[in-house]
Parts: C-alpha cells; structure tokens; sequence
C-alpha cells in the first residue's frame, strides 16, 4: 500500500512538472511572437504619459543599456499576462480529477471569470487610472522644472499599478470562494464592513505609489468590488459533501 502511495505521489509530481513546463513554454512562445515589437509596446504603455508631458518635454534614458533592457522586459511581463488564461487552464487541468462534480461546476465559471477580472483591472487602470493621476504628477510641481522621465522608472511603475488593480479585481472571485467553502459567510463580512474600508486604503497605501490620490482610485474599485462580492456570494452556501462516486475519473 505504501508503495501505491509513493508511486502516486511521483506520478502527481511528474504531472505537477509537466504541466509547470508547459505553462513556461506558453510565455516563451508569446514573448518570441512579440519580442520584434518591443518598442511598439512600450510607446503604446508610455501613451498616457507622453498626451500628459509638457511641449518639447520628452522620456529619457539615464542607463545606456534601457533603451533594450526597458522594452525587452515590458514585453517580458506582456507574454506573461497574455499567458494567464493558458496558465489557469493547466492548473485547472492538474487540479480537477481530485474535485467533485458540484465544485467543478462551481469553479469553472469561477475561474473564468477570474480572467475577465484581472484583464478588467489592467484596462481600468491603463484607461481610467493613469490618465488621470499622470495628468496630475504632470502639472505640479516649480515652474521651473522640466520633466524627463526615465523609461525604466515609468516601466516599474506602470508595472506595479498593472499588477495591483489586476489583483484587486479579483475580489468578488475571492469572496465568493471563501463564502462557498463555509470558512465566512455573507453576514460576517457585512459586519466586518467598517474594518474592510480601513484595510482596503491600507492595502491601497502598499500596492500603490505613495500619494493620496494611486490610493484612493485603488481602494474606491476595491469596495464597490467588494459590495458586488457580497451580492454574488449570496447565490453560494458551502456544499454538502457528496459520496466518493461522485468524482470523476
């Protein structure tokens, strides 16, 4: 029996691997599609900076390699999102033989609409966000200041706004899953409400740069996210567990 045991466990680890392989070789072969229009990428990311700058005000480059290592990353983490959905699909694949019939019908919209999510956080951000809080950065400041951004410091702060909306779009996912799992309910977060607020500016204040304003355009999406978490979570209440025939081979 011990020895069933162990072969099953390597059979799960060469699975695990496997699929960690294929999930690598989806970003490669999306990077290798994109890398010949790197610096397209990265003047379509720069847009919303550039409509912000002052006339004959221009982004610069203060390390000589940046100009190849800037859009060469940016298209990097590029592949990387676009590989999401792939990514999901392998993790999905490696975890749903151990699931039963009603959680798989459960998690699949779930994971869906996890996706649709983060790509939702991304484009507000790009659309909504960085207009707005660039056309700030961009008019304060002493008059007799030119502003220059380098492109590597503009690349790690896109980057981390990308990253932060992207995940904090995928709240109602979050509570919808803690709520069908029984570990809270509905009711609880709605007592707990107060507290939330105070934790979203707090997350807000650590995802984002340091400025009332990144903050606030964070923590303002993540409670109405967080309402429509609660009215989606209503529809969910933990699963009984069901008989072991109910999984499927």
């Amino acid at each position: 029996m011990s020895e069933q045991h162990t072969s099953g466990f390597i059979g799960h680890l060469i699975e695990l691997r496997d699929r960690l392989i294929r999930a690598l070789l989806s970003i490669l072969i999306v990077f290798i599609a994109l890398v010949y229009f790197a610096n397209d990428i990265y003047t379509f990311i720069a847009d919303p900076l550039v409509a912000k700058l002052p006339a004959h005000s221009t982004m610069i480059a203060t390390d000589v390699t940046a100009p190849f290592f800037a859009p060469f990353k940016l298209t990097l983490f590029v592949s990387l999102f676009l590989a999401v959905p792939f990514i999901l699909h392998q993790i999905w694949s490696f975890i749903a033989p151990g699931l039963y019939q009603h959680e798989k019908r459960m998690l699949l919209p779930v994971l869906a609409a996890s996706i649709i999510l983060f790509y939702s956080g991304i484009a507000f951000c790009y659309y909504v966000v960085m207009p707005i809080i660039l056309g700030f950065f961009t008019s304060v400041g002493p008059d007799m200041m030119t502003l220059s951004p380098d492109i590597s410091s503009y690349l790690d702060f896109i980057l981390k706004m990308f990253f932060a909306f992207g995940v904090a779009f995928e709240i109602p996912v979050a509570i919808m899953l803690l709520c069908w799992s029984g570990m809270t309910t509905t009711q609880s977060l709605r007592e707990k409400r107060p507290y939330i607020v105070v934790g979203a500016f707090v997350v807000a204040m650590f995802l984002t740069p340091p400025d009332v304003l990144s903050q606030t355009l964070l923590a303002v999406p993540m409670l109405l996210l967080f309402e429509l978490g609660l009215i989606l979570a209503a529809f969910y209440t933990k699963q009984p567990q069901q008989d072991e025939q109910e999984k499927v081979e």
